[in-house]
């Protein structure tokens, strides 16, 4: 008896480009380069962002070639005329003290179309092999001296579905900046797929929430901030100060990964409420936040085994809202900044982990409260690139973006997935899909790990 064939995993269709659509009397409005802030220049080296957007699509590939991707295609080119200065390129001029982003005429995204004889469902499932995942999103392009911005894949799973991988460049894109392209992206598709419609313009209007702010000056900022980053930057001990060149992750996903997804439903996180507020000192307000990232990393720590003496927790902050003057919701750009929790290892896996861990992001969301976003602001680079020691876990995405209610015109997604959390050790948060108030979480761990890890999550949350 022979063995199956295993299936083939990906077979590219085609590599092609797409080029924003001309349209005159908007390009004028919309700017062709933009300067970096001091907030783009954090993550300047960071390794790229990958999203997978799963979508249910029972037809033929001839269906699919024929149908649904030139409707992408087409509201692909659409929607870079809104967001001009992102089918361009990130580079750095000898004229110039810092990077620039830069559209040209001629520029364009990349954008492969591929097809998979794995199982779709498999993928779209609670638990899956994590290898299976890694060429569902593309590359940037990207050197010492040039990087690509964005760029986009489609794999079809023939009769089963098919899957959007979207690759942001960090300093280009923060959370909330991408998944706002990604859903002006499905809005102007989702009208050309809708014939109660009426047809679109050549470049269609987005609204209000899907309309980006470029505006540069809007960010207000210490004199002299941006020039204190990119002298931190030239006066790295690198052989290429002014490379563009990202960084590899430190992180190697485990040869036996699988990728999980678990959920908390709104009960479960109201009793995480109300555990810590009868176990953390003093009157404080717990949020879904704060509560889902210190259960998740109590358990992460023990199911991780870690032997460092120090955890070091790394989350984001929206600073949008926070800023003084605050700035629109819809400022397209990085608007983050990094926060840090140290917690001793031995009182993470202790029996009150889940209080350490919450005490010490509590803490965190306090200073910011109380300092302001922009406290220490002269010494964020230096923090960045030099984390000190210890084990670091660190977040990704947010239930904030609603990534589960972007709709192409197919439906809404049947999984969202972040690829760029397995390699940086970080766990992925987002809405539930089908639980109004929940929260999912997503890791990848070996095969004993998460094992380990699901039962300690699942019995954690039945003693409460």
């Amino acid at each position: 008896m022979t063995e199956a064939s295993s299936p083939e995993p990906l077979k590219v269709i085609q590599v092609c480009s797409v080029a924003p659509f001309q349209e005159p009397t908007l390009s004028t409005l919309v700017p062709t380069s933009l300067p970096l802030t001091f907030f783009d220049l954090l993550w300047l080296r960071f390794p790229p962002v990958q999203r997978l957007f799963f979508y249910h699509f029972p037809h033929t590939t001839s269906s699919f070639l024929h149908s649904l991707l030139p409707s992408l295609k087409l509201s692909l080119s659409l929607t870079l005329q809104h967001f001009l200065p992102f089918s361009g390129t990130l580079t750095w001029p000898s004229h110039s003290p810092k990077p620039i982003i830069n559209y040209l005429p001629g520029d364009t995204v990349s954008f492969t179309v591929a097809e998979s004889d794995l199982n779709f469902n498999h993928l779209c499932s609670h638990l899956c092999e994590a290898s299976q995942r890694n060429d569902l999103a593309p590359h940037l392009a990207n050197s010492h001296d040039k990087a690509s911005l964005l760029a986009v894949q489609v794999t079809l799973f023939p009769n089963a579905g098919f899957c959007i991988g979207v690759t942001t460049h960090h300093a280009a894109f923060d959370g909330k900046s991408s998944s706002m392209f990604i859903k002006a992206w499905a809005y102007i598709c989702s009208n050309l797929q809708n014939p109660t419609k009426p047809t679109p313009t050549p470049t269609p209007s987005l609204p209000h929430y899907l309309s980006p702010i470029f505006d540069r000056s809007l960010i207000k900022y210490p004199s002299g901030l941006a020039e204190l980053y990119e002298d931190q930057w030239m006066n790295r001990n690198d052989s290429n100060n002014r490379s563009l060149k990202v960084w590899e992750s430190l992180t190697a996903t485990p040869r036996d990964g699988l990728k999980g997804l678990f959920e908390l439903t709104p009960s479960q996180i109201q009793k995480l409420k109300q555990y810590g507020n009868s176990k953390v000192k003093g009157a404080v307000h717990l949020s879904t936040f704060s509560v889902t990232c210190a259960y998740v990393l109590a358990c992460l720590v023990k199911a991780n085994r870690v032997k460092e003496e120090n955890v070091l927790f790394i989350f984001t902050v929206d600073c949008r809202a926070r800023l003084d003057p605050p700035i629109p919701v819809t400022y397209f750009g990085n608007c983050v900044k990094g926060e840090f929790v140290v917690a001793l290892t031995k009182e993470l896996i202790g029996k009150d982990g889940f209080i350490c861990a919450l005490e010490g992001i509590v803490e965190a969301l306090n200073r910011v409260k109380k300092e302001g976003v922009l406290n220490g602001e002269e010494k964020w680079v230096w923090i960045m690139n030099d984390l000190g020691e210890g084990r670091m876990i660190s977040i990704g995405g947010s239930p904030l973006f609603e990534v589960y209610s972007i709709d192409f015109g197919w439906g809404r997604p049947k999984k969202v997935d972040m690829l760029s959390t397995d390699k940086t050790g970080a766990f992925s948060l987002s809405e539930s899909r089908d639980i109004s108030g929940g929260i999912e979480i997503g890791l990848v761990l070996s095969k004993s790990e998460m094992e380990d890890f699901t039962s300690l999550f699942l019995q954690g949350l039945d003693s409460l």
